[in-house]
């Protein structure tokens, strides 16, 4: 069994090429964290945290929701998520993440992912503004949404790196 490849990174490209590229490239590296590790692998975790590979990956299925589905698109939030009781459980979308299967796991991020793929795609432009507006009533261009998410899985795959080294040395993401 190989690896699932990352994307290449061009070194010249346009605007579109790049953003997509980069944040497909981190999409590739958390998910390669989690490459050849069976269930009880992916609840591994590093005092003091509690964080593992699967709680990362549940979370940015979350997170790639809540920003293309939900903020620039103004859709409702899909499920599971909009059925959580997040009074009694704020990490709700870890901790449903540690449930499910290696497989289920990985189908239920890429599915959150091919569906912020397609809304990307269907924007006109990245000066396109989101729906839902911040705490500050401004709204998002989605050129920032891209930016923002390439940072966020950037951030979680130094996390996973760390968990996997731990789990049984693989430095190879």
């Amino acid at each position: 069994m190989t690896r699932p490849p990352a994307p290449d990174i061009p070194l010249v490209g346009d605007e579109h090429t790049m953003l997509t590229t980069f944040l497909d490239f981190y999409r590739a590296a958390l998910i390669d964290r989690a490459y050849g590790l069976d269930h009880d692998q992916l609840q591994v975790a590093l005092a003091p945290s509690d964080l593992t590979l699967s709680r990362l990956i549940g979370h940015m299925a979350m997170v790639e929701y809540t920003w293309f589905l939900h903020r620039f698109d103004g859709e409702d939030m899909c499920e599971p998520f909009v059925s959580f009781d997040w009074e009694a459980d704020i990490d709700a979308e870890m901790t449903w993440a540690q449930s499910l299967s290696r497989d289920e796991l990985i189908a239920a991020f890429d599915t959150a992912v091919a569906d912020s793929r397609a809304r990307v795609a269907a924007a006109e432009s990245y000066d396109n503004l989101s729906v839902v507006r911040n705490h500050d009533d401004q709204p998002w261009n989605l050129r920032w949404i891209m930016v923002h998410m390439i940072e966020e899985y950037a951030r979680h795959c130094g996390h996973a790196d760390l968990i996997r080294e731990s789990i049984d040395g693989d430095t190879a993401g």
